[in-house]
């Protein structure tokens, strides 16, 4: 229940959500097309407004800023993704609802990073980006006044819900004026092009929203025939008549003209155009299972097998209810064949993604990172703990058969 005279936060993020499409189509006129390639005025309403962003942060303050602008919108931390193993020198979270109510009236959700500084191997570069990045502020006065009166009233009242999005806004907008000198801009992209895209502008623009689609393979093929240059192959598990957690594909980042604080012209590349394909939520053992299959599937691509053939490894993976069900691979609403849909992401998946989106076929080399040790760092400056997405799927299976 909302408090009167508070505005229902799953409103707000519906608010916010539709606004942040409307700026992002505006700006990336492929995105207009891209939506116009997955809608349909029939089948499942949340198809229809489901779609996810994804932003980057250079500091722990931003993360802990983010994380209480989320909150009074009704999104939350969900799940720990580590993607320096892919040679991507981030650790993420996803914000997004977590109850099955809110996530039927606004299943917006925000892939969030924050950058590894201590990744960057040269230690001046290193300290040049911090003090960069602590000259910024991605935050206006008036939303830090808004965000904080939210948390002291337990809710943000209905009279200011106008202005708040007007000043959140703010903090995703794509700034065309760099914050460095081209000379800087080059060294940080020299180092990792997702370090310059971070450090090197005002604030954590949006870099993709993503709709959903009911059948990705379709709507891969449209994008072809629409000349969008999506990727060769869509990351994720291959095609399935039950699908299962996610797939998603993306057309190439977008070279777009920037102005340096020298004045000197240049491009960056950093936003792109995503679309997914949702499907059901695993169980521990599911993802155990999913997890060895990818593995082995991956390991043969590399060895230089096509991946169309690479992909008959997933035959060893139950492709119906009733096989999902009786192996316990699934989540389901008990007294049902109904799965729950998965709601978060695959590591993966998401650096597959980047680093086809960063303007360089490989940065960074994967082994050139250590893996691992991150997410007590990451909980230090998110200010919270983040939320275990297997835990929240098993409360909600047992919510249902009450």
């Amino acid at each position: 229940m909302t408090e009167v005279g508070m505005v229902d936060p799953d409103i707000l993020r519906a608010r916010f959500s539709q606004a942040l499409s409307d700026i992002y189509r505006r700006e990336v006129p492929l995105y207009g097309t891209l939506l116009e390639l997955v809608g349909s005025p029939g089948g499942d309403p949340r198809l229809r407004v489901e779609r996810h962003g994804a932003i980057r942060l250079g500091l722990p303050d931003e993360l802990r800023g983010i994380r209480r602008l989320f909150a009074v919108m009704g999104l939350h931390p969900v799940g720990y993704y580590d993607l320096a193993g892919a040679g991507i020198p981030v650790h993420s979270t996803a914000f997004r609802p977590i109850q099955a109510a809110a996530l039927a009236a606004s299943p917006f959700r925000v892939f969030t990073s924050l950058l590894r500084l201590e990744l960057i191997a040269d230690p001046a570069l290193r300290d040049e980006a911090a003090a960069i990045l602590s000259g910024r502020r991605i935050f206006t006065g008036r939303l830090l006044e808004l965000v904080a009166l939210a948390e002291a009233e337990g809710g943000l009242p209905a009279e200011h819900a106008d202005r708040f999005l007007a000043e959140a806004l703010e903090t995703f907008r794509w700034h065309p004026t760099a914050a460095v000198e081209a000379a800087t801009y080059h060294q940080l992209r020299a180092a990792h092009p997702l370090v310059a895209d971070v450090v090197c502008f005002r604030g954590p623009h949006i870099n993709h929203l993503t709709p959903r689609t009911r059948d990705i393979d379709v709507t891969h093929g449209a994008m072809r025939a629409r000349g969008m240059k999506p990727k060769p192959t869509i990351e994720g598990p291959p095609r399935r008549q039950v699908p299962i957690l996610l797939r998603q594909t993306s057309f190439l980042a977008l070279d777009e003209v920037v102005r340096f604080a020298d004045g000197a012209p240049g491009t960056h590349t950093a936003r792109f155009g995503e679309v997914e394909q949702r499907g059901a939520a695993l169980t521990p053992e599911g993802r155990t299972l999913y997890d060895r299959l990818l593995a082995l599937m991956q390991a043969e691509v590399a060895s230089g097998i096509p991946h169309a053939e690479a992909a008959a490894i997933f035959a060893a993976f139950p492709d119906d209810l009733d096989g999902l069900h009786a192996a316990k691979l699934a989540f389901f609403r008990p007294g049902t064949r109904e799965p729950i849909l998965y709601e978060d992401f695959l590591p993966a998946s998401a650096a597959g993604i980047f680093r086809s989106n960063l303007g360089a076929a490989d940065p960074v080399g994967a082994d050139a990172m250590p893996v691992g040790g991150g997410r007590a760092a990451f909980e230090v400056a998110l200010g919270a703990p983040v939320l275990d997405e297997m835990a929240l799927y098993a409360s909600r299976a047992s919510e249902a058969a009450g």
